[in-house]
């Protein structure tokens, strides 16, 4: 791919004449279609328990509800990136987000299990149009280094308010409607997310662009859903089953010759150069891990608020709120401190933070208070999660040329999006597999008055029916056993979360080491010849074409430093 000088000036040319106002307007606009993407997964979440019963889906359902969407997403938001740098990235995210509010639609007419699930994913597949075009866009409109790094915490910021609002609207509109309604709700928000794009973002696109790598989009996406359906039913099947090892081996194939097809192709559709530079690679690397965190977390905490605190829908939301608000308040401010303390500080203090925050979490049991550890785990939570996530991505995509800024942002987007399909897989298959071998006997002993066939099975499989359980009506005589079995799966839906939880703990303090010992700590200002677009190296920007060559050059010098 050839960067030309004349490229970078034409991305210029479409924002430089946005007025201050103008500029804000269009950050609005552009965090409206960011919230919607976000929003759509905090819903479904809250949801989850009343589709498990109206659905009878068991866990592997449940999982597969959230990562349908997220597979879908992070499959295609390589591409999706190349093609909004080439047909323009205001055009893209108006499809995209045209697509979510029909696809959305979709989701709320469907009746069966396997109809939501298609619905997600093809929901999945319009928000990977949207994404990568609202922080190129948004890198675009301000080039200013520090404008950028508060549009760029401002972006983060909106994750916060997304997952703030997302539990409390979506349990609010499942105390009066279906389920179908987190659905619904989404068409609206969309449509006044198009008209505020088309009015105030100008549009931006890439003047010269390479042939799309189409068999490395396959490839990537073979690897990344071979991997996680492995790992989703790994608890129904066997973690070392036939057909998990065969799942396992088929996408560690994949992704292998998908690795080595990007460093062979001309114009591939994961630039493998980017990784030479430290300042790239590992802030990918903190942000893919802090995302396997929070997604495991919140999937985890959906099970602990609703099938052991039995909380309703809305109830769910409002003690969610601590760790949305923790988000929205230290996305910003990190940003800023990074400024001062550099990206390296930040970004390992917030894996630490987030390591601390999971093994809180990890100590819950039945009878712990919500004031206290529980309160305490989501506010760290919250805060390690913002410290990670703008200095990181803020670093990211200070790595790359204006003129890549879709690509750029579609592998800082793919990052997220792979570690959060990864720990809602993950974790949740480690608590599943806990939880079913701890209740499975105890289940099939319970007598038919209690619990049918059909009930023994979703109770095996999810400790949210625990909200059905203890509806339905029983003769007095049984109810000391119909007590014994709720505590009882409480207690091994915990114990499954401890060891999810400590999983991520391990993870998050080896992550925390690499960053420490492999990103140099010192603030280090990129050569102009990378970053020539930046108003403030414009003057000393090498006036001749940069090819894709010379930017893995510069990659390289910066990784030795």
């Amino acid at each position: 791919m050839t960067v030309s000088m004349a490229s970078r000036e034409s991305g210029r040319a479409t924002t430089s004449g946005l007025s201050q106002r103008g500029r804000i307007a269009a950050l609005v606009a552009i965090c409206l279609a960011e919230l919607l993407v976000v929003l759509d997964n905090t819903l479904v979440n809250v949801a989850l328990p009343s589709m498990a019963v109206q659905l009878q889906a068991d866990m592997s359902g449940l999982q597969w509800i959230v990562d349908a969407f997220t597979l879908a997403f992070s499959g295609l938001l390589l591409a999706m990136g190349h093609l909004g740098d080439r047909f323009g990235r205001r055009r893209f995210m108006v499809i995209g987000l045209a697509g979510v509010a029909v696809m959305s639609a979709a989701g709320a007419l469907s009746s069966g299990l396997g109809q939501v699930i298609a619905a997600r994913a093809g929901m999945g597949v319009f928000a990977a149009v949207v994404f990568p075009a609202t922080l190129a866009l948004l890198i675009n409109i301000f080039t200013e280094p520090r404008q950028r790094a508060a549009a760029v915490a401002a972006w983060t910021a909106m994750a916060g308010m997304a997952v703030a609002i997302g539990p409390t609207i979506g349990g609010w509109l499942l105390e009066y409607f279906s389920w179908h309604s987190v659905f619904w709700i989404n068409v609206p928000v969309a449509l006044i997310a198009i008209a505020a794009v088309l009015i105030t973002v100008p549009e931006s696109r890439a003047d010269h662009v390479a042939r799309l790598d189409r068999i490395g989009i396959v490839l990537s996406l073979v690897g990344v859903t071979a991997l996680v359906w492995s790992i989703i039913e790994a608890p129904k099947h066997g973690w070392l089953s036939a057909q998990s090892l065969a799942g396992y081996l088929l996408s560690i194939i994949t992704l292998a010759v998908f690795v080595g097809w990007e460093l062979r192709v001309a114009s591939p559709v994961l630039n493998m150069r980017l990784f030479r530079n430290r300042r790239f690679a590992l802030p990918s690397l903190a942000i893919t891990v802090s995302y396997f965190a929070a997604f495991g977390f919140l999937f985890l905490i959906t099970q602990y608020f609703q099938g052991v605190k039995e909380l309703t829908p809305l109830e769910f939301g409002i003690h969610s709120l601590p760790f949305a608000v923790a988000v929205g308040f230290g996305a910003p401010i990190a940003t800023m401190m990074a400024q001062r303390f550099g990206t390296t500080a930040m970004v390992v203090s917030g894996l630490l933070i987030l390591a601390v925050a999971m093994y809180i979490a990890g100590r819950t049991t039945v009878d712990t208070e919500y004031v206290g550890p529980v309160v305490v785990s989501m506010i760290l939570m919250g805060l390690g999660f913002a410290v990670v996530q703008g200095p990181a991505t803020e670093s990211i995509m200070g790595s790359v040329p204006l003129d890549e800024a879709g690509a750029g942002s579609a592998v800082n987007d793919t990052t997220r999006e792979v570690g959060g399909a990864l720990g809602v897989a993950v974790l949740g298959s480690i608590m599943t597999s806990i939880y079913a071998a701890h209740v499975s006997g105890r289940i099939a002993g319970i007598p038919a008055q209690i619990m049918n066939p059909q009930q023994k099975e979703l109770a095996g499989n999810t400790p949210i029916s625990v909200l059905e359980i203890v509806k339905a009506p029983v003769n007095p005589l049984l109810a000391p056993a119909k007590a014994d079995l709720i505590h009882a799966m409480k207690v091994a839906a915990l114990e499954g979360s401890q060891a999810a939880s400590y999983v991520a703990v391990g993870t998050l303090v080896v992550a925390a080491i690499v960053v420490a010992l492999a990103l140099p700590w010192r603030a280090e200002r990129l050569p102009s010849v990378l970053l020539g677009w930046r108003e403030n190296d414009t003057a000393a920007a090498d006036p001749a074409a940069v090819s894709s060559d010379q930017v893995g050059a510069v990659a390289d010098s910066i990784s030795r430093s």
